[in-house]
Formats: structure tokens, C-alpha cells, sequence
């Protein structure tokens, strides 16, 4: 919201179409859609595909294994 009092009226619009994208970004999709989706897709929302667990290192942080 800084760009806003700005005298450009271009680096106003800028700055609140900046400001406007990350409102919605933060309380729509971050606080209602994601996690509508993950409680809709339940233990395939955490599924890993076989392919890429062979390519992600595995790391042993507490020694569990």
C-alpha cells in the first residue's frame, strides 16, 4: 500500500492491484481453498509418488531408523 501515495497514477494502480493480490491470495485461497481441499482429499492428498521418493534424499534428522 506504500506505491499508493505515489503521484503517478500508474504506480498507484500498481500498487493497489499489488496490495488486492495479496489479500485474496492470503484469505481466499491460503485460509479457505487449500484447506477445504486437503480435508476433502484426505491420505491421497499426502500420497508421494514412487518415482519422485526415489529421487528426494531421505534424511534421518532424530535417528529414527
Amino acid at each position: 500500500m506504500g506505491f499508493v501515495a505515489s503521484e503517478d497514477p500508474v504506480v498507484k494502480m500498481m500498487g493497489v492491484g499489488l496490495a488486492t493480490a495479496v489479500i485474496v491470495d492470503a484469505t481466499i485461497v491460503r485460509m479457505v481453498l487449500v484447506p477445504s481441499t486437503m480435508a476433502l482429499m484426505g491420505d491421497p492428498n499426502w500420497w508421494l509418488p514412487k518415482w519422485l521418493d526415489r529421487l528426494l534424499p531421505h534424511l534421518d534428522l532424530e535417528g529414527e531408523s
